[in-house]
């Protein structure tokens, strides 16, 4: 058996202690495969593992079933397969088209590879397809990043995601052999981001939130719109759940009264799994200033202002510190921070 095979099976174990200790009312509002390449997996053992999650979890009347997809592993029976679980929602990472920049971060991905996987997609009848950038990456130039932009329109996405590239070679083994000199120094990134939104604007998208555009089709223009946008480990969505559950080495999870992360290395999420069932290693338990705080940031990340007088309302014990972030933001902020009371 592959090691992967091995993996899917513990995470397996997992889904179903973590089933057994939840009520049975409980649904599935969202089911996101991600967090790295998913679609490593052969067809067969992503048939074991969708299979284990929805024998365990029914999904909720309005259910999403989204993936990561990387085009350079993909293979059309594994799509084929994601799609027959019901498979929604799929997210491509693109990162860049140039050659030289995606030499650099050891990502070789062709257009052909991309254009590959979208049309089998939406042969398929798939609808909602989001598409993942990065800039700030090694050799990138305003040149380069206009084609990959370019061709990124030409494919047509529902929703984007152009996440700015952070460099944290102690923290990412794979990040060391990328020179610092290669990267884009902060006014060029600026310039970058700049040339992103310019161009998704033009070519019909609205800007959500800091990092993320949607055509007004999207149901994340439509959150947007609604103001019940929200921010989460995936990014910004439309998803009101206060729960959201993590399975898998290194996985987090949220919940109305804190955060709580499985075991990183896989040996320790292994082992944590087979002896008790559940392989939480750590966790973060929210007071009321926390809560607070987390309300302010994503309102800030969401909507770029801050509601005082309902985060009052909601908050009385907390009214002055409510009163002192606002002035201390307005303070720092006075050209772009405002605040809706």
């Amino acid at each position: 058996m592959r090691p992967v095979d091995t993996y899917v099976q513990t995470l397996i174990k997992e889904v179903s202690a973590v089933r057994a200790a939840l009520p049975s009312t409980i649904t599935m509002g969202r089911l996101h495969l991600g967090g790295g390449t998913p679609t490593m997996l052969s067809p067969e053992t992503m048939n074991t593992l969708l299979s284990a999650l929805f024998d365990a979890f029914d999904p909720s009347d309005d259910f999403e079933f989204s993936v990561e997809i990387d085009p350079t592993e993909a293979s059309e029976p594994l799509l084929q397969t994601l799609i027959d679980f019901g498979m929604n929602r799929a997210s491509i990472g693109v990162q860049d088209f140039a050659p030289d920049v995606q030499a650099a971060i050891g990502r070789l991905q062709s257009l052909e590879q991309t254009t590959t996987v979208l049309d089998f997609l939406r042969a398929a009848g798939l609808k909602a397809i989001n598409l993942d950038l990065l800039y700030g990456l090694p050799f990138q130039t305003e040149d380069s990043f206009r084609q990959t932009l370019a061709h990124v329109v030409d494919m047509n996405p529902d929703r984007l995601a152009i996440y700015g590239y952070a460099h944290v070679p102690w923290m990412s083994k794979r990040q060391v052999l990328i020179k610092a000199e290669t990267l884009p120094d902060t006014q060029q990134r600026f310039e970058l981001a700049n040339i992103a939104r310019d161009t998704m604007l033009a070519a019909g998208f609205a800007a959500i939130g800091i990092d993320h555009f949607a055509k007004p089709t999207d149901s994340l223009y439509k959150a947007d719109q609604a103001g019940t946008l929200r921010r989460n480990f995936q990014g910004y969505t439309d998803d009101q759940s206060e729960t959201l559950i993590g399975f898998g080495a290194s996985a987090i999870s949220r919940f109305r009264g804190g955060y709580q992360q499985n075991a990183v290395a896989t040996s320790a999420y292994q082992e944590r799994i087979l002896g008790e069932g559940f392989a939480a290693h750590k966790g973060y338990e929210m007071s009321d200033t926390d809560t607070l705080l987390s309300a302010m940031i994503e309102e800030l990340m969401c909507r770029f202002h801050l509601p005082t007088k309902s985060l009052q309302t909601q908050f009385p014990e907390h009214a002055q510190l409510i009163r002192q972030t606002a002035i201390a933001l307005m303070s720092r902020y006075t050209d772009v921070f405002s605040i809706n009371s």
